[in-house]
């Protein structure tokens, strides 16, 4: 490992002076500094950033835990903070949760113990209220911003999200306007606080409209593709007349749309199809996606403007996004015979 004692050597300087001429220090001489830095390049040094951050106390690092960055939900949102990072100089560590809140908690201890200066954090959902780790990680003060929706245990962070319920009565409205009136609704996961605001959301639109939601129209979707195709058979089972379905994902849509496919159901001829999200495959899937178009890579930009407001010491207010519909080929008017 090359240290700065040997670049002083090489130099003919001190290592004091290769030092403040490596961190740009102004009192060194613009010809040394350069000398120094040629020579550094030369000999292939590389700074020790943890003795570093032991002697400055801030390590310039941040980190960002998600479910999994394969997820086309989470592509573009970490794309954003990760660009974003780079600019302002600071590493960016990465942790994938699985959904699985002993990893989440293994993972955000282990950033605490490398001293990450915030964390950017999407939480497991849990059904209970509170959930004590996390009181604790407000009581030790590292700065955090949650993508996302918080659940009831996780309230006292701000956080970013998109408008949940207003983009999914968007859709609903969308489906009513074109003539639908039974229209089946894939929820999603139980504890899922972004799951209980598109329900809502397509709720707040059959009311407008006049028409009392029915719960016998509601199928379990869950939040993947198997979860989706899954629902798919159960709706087959008993239509009750429905002529549109309302997934509360675009995955969950689009396993809901292979198996009507598959089954011979004309999309939308026959059902009408909506998902949620607009990851990248909705406009290429096999009929390109209805769906709400959440403003991802947005997303991941206000998330860096709430966590730099805390780092210096700001407070920062939760941020709501507006959803918009992006109308494309699985949707269309009701059948004049039920499928």
């Amino acid at each position: 490992m090359v240290r700065l004692r040997d670049i002083a050597q090489r130099v003919g300087v001190s290592v004091m002076t290769v030092s403040k001429a490596l961190r740009g220090v102004p009192d060194v001489a613009p010809s040394t500094r350069e000398r120094v830095r040629a020579v550094a390049a030369e000999l292939g040094y590389v700074p020790d950033l943890a003795a570093q951050s032991l002697r400055r106390r801030a390590s310039r690092m941040l980190g960002l835990i998600v479910p999994s960055s394969t997820n086309p939900v989470f592509a573009r949102i970490v794309l954003a903070i990760e660009e974003r990072t780079y600019e302002i100089g600071y590493e960016l560590l990465y942790a994938h949760t699985l959904n699985l809140i002993q990893r989440e908690e293994h993972s955000i201890r282990r950033m605490l113990a490398r001293r990450v200066e915030g964390l950017f954090l999407y939480p497991v959902s849990r059904l209970q209220p509170e959930a004590h780790f996390y009181q604790e990680l407000a009581a030790q003060g590292t700065p955090v911003v949650l993508l996302g929706l918080p659940g009831p245990f996780c309230q006292q962070f701000p956080y970013v999200t998109g408008d949940e319920e207003g983009g999914s009565c968007e859709a609903t409205r969308h489906l009513l306007k074109l003539g639908h009136r039974r229209i089946a609704f894939l929820t999603g996961p139980l504890a899922a606080p972004w799951a209980h605001e598109r329900l809502a959301g397509y709720r707040r639109a059959l009311r407008e409209a006049g028409i009392e939601p029915d719960d016998n129209l509601l199928f379990p979707g869950g939040s993947t593709i198997d979860d989706g195709a899954k629902a798919a058979e159960q709706l087959l089972a008993d239509l009750r007349g429905v002529t549109a379905i309302q997934a509360s994902s675009d995955l969950v849509a689009i396993g809901c749309g292979n198996v009507l496919l598959d089954r011979g159901v004309r999309i939308p001829h026959d059902l009408s199809l909506v998902g949620f999200g607009n990851i990248l495959s909705a406009a290429c899937y096999r009929v390109p996606l209805t769906t709400v178009r959440q403003p991802k890579r947005r997303l991941g930009n206000a998330a860096m403007d709430l966590m730099s407001r805390l780092l210096r010491g700001l407070s920062a207010e939760p941020l709501r996004l507006p959803a918009t519909l992006s109308i494309r080929a699985s949707t269309g008017p009701p059948p004049t015979t039920s499928p």
